[in-house]
């Protein structure tokens, strides 16, 4: 049920898979080497050919009210479900997959959510200065023919060419966290920008054209010295370079940013583990149904797990770092 050629993140290529969308919630701050976290919910993709089939979803058992909905649309609403169940999360973070979509990024900020995601080196950023500027010079000069003209955004740059023109002296080593093999240090470099779209020729009023509120462009790339993942060095610098986009205040210290970036890491220990100790991976049912109770009841025993190992080990369940709890979203893939 549900399966379809698409991007499985446990090949690193398109195959034909499942995708099952689920939020974590973590209870401590990122930095902690071990933060408590634990699933809240989850829901299999269904994918546009599955869900306008109207004999397959009979056969799989899928509830009427089921309808076609993309991955970030599916993950915006466990971000509805969770607020309707009283989960007290303050932030948002997930990876480029969501990252990427503008409607995603807008619909967090419409319900008034922090968030750091990760994005893709083409993502569209204006600059601070150049958007004051740019309002500061107001529309262009009327012609005296036709209609007047309208103002005109600042001009729109890629996080990839704004990330490129940082001087050296800019980027930091940061340490994130303790991992099995030491400190896990990256170099990082945070700077402010407007998440935007839409070209200079058009005016600023323009569906296309949109200049949302200043945050964080984020870079990581590793030290020097590092092996890279590409065995071909001109693909190496693209290849070692990552990007974020957080919606935060400007208050925020890097390395803050940077562990929240980093954060993911607790929703994939999870889909490692759970596979492993929880059964995670074992359904081989076909129904809708099955398939969600399978995946509750591992999210329960993986819960139940974590909750002993942090008391075991003194934590508790509290919120030790006095941060804020925050919401990682991820997907599993599992081949077929």
């Amino acid at each position: 049920m549900g399966v379809a050629r698409q991007y499985c993140g446990a090949l690193g290529k398109r195959a034909n898979c499942q995708v099952v969308v689920s939020a974590e919630y973590v209870a401590e701050e990122p930095e902690s080497p071990r933060p408590l976290h634990w699933p809240v919910s989850g829901r299999l993709y269904l994918p546009e050919e599955w869900a306008n089939d109207r004999e397959r979803r009979g056969i799989s058992h899928v509830p009427g009210g089921v309808i076609f909905r993309s991955k970030p649309s599916v993950a915006l609403s466990l971000v509805d479900l969770s607020r309707e169940w009283g989960v007290p999360f303050e932030m948002v973070v997930a990876d480029s997959g969501y990252g990427k979509y503008p409607s995603f990024l807008g619909g967090l900020e419409e319900r008034e959510l922090s968030y750091v995601c990760g994005v893709e080196s083409t993502f569209g950023v204006r600059l601070p200065e150049e958007v004051v500027a740019a309002k500061e010079a107001g529309a262009p000069p009327y012609g005296g023919r036709g209609q007047p003209p309208k103002e005109r955004p600042a001009p729109l740059h890629t996080a990839e060419e704004v990330i490129g023109s940082v001087p050296e002296e800019a980027w930091q080593t940061v340490s994130l966290r303790e991992g099995t093999k030491g400190s896990l240090s990256k170099r990082m470099v945070a700077l402010r920008a407007h998440r935007a779209r839409g070209s200079d020729r058009h005016s600023t009023d323009h569906e296309r054209v949109l200049t949302a509120a200043e945050g964080w462009l984020i870079a990581e790339r590793p030290l020097p010295g590092s092996p890279t993942p590409s065995a071909h060095k001109n693909d190496a610098k693209e290849e070692e370079l990552k990007y974020y986009y957080g919606s935060l205040g400007a208050e925020e210290p890097l390395e803050h940013l940077a562990s929240l970036a980093k954060s993911r890491w607790a929703i994939e220990q999870f889909y490692e583990d759970s596979k492993g100790e929880c059964g995670l991976s074992d359904y081989q049912g076909r129904r809708w149904d099955g398939l969600h109770r399978h995946l509750a009841l591992s999210m329960l025993a993986y819960s139940f797990l974590m909750l002993h190992s942090s008391v075991t080990r003194g934590a508790g369940g509290s919120n030790s770092s006095g941060g804020e709890p925050f919401f990682p979203l991820g997907q599993a893939h599992d081949a077929s």
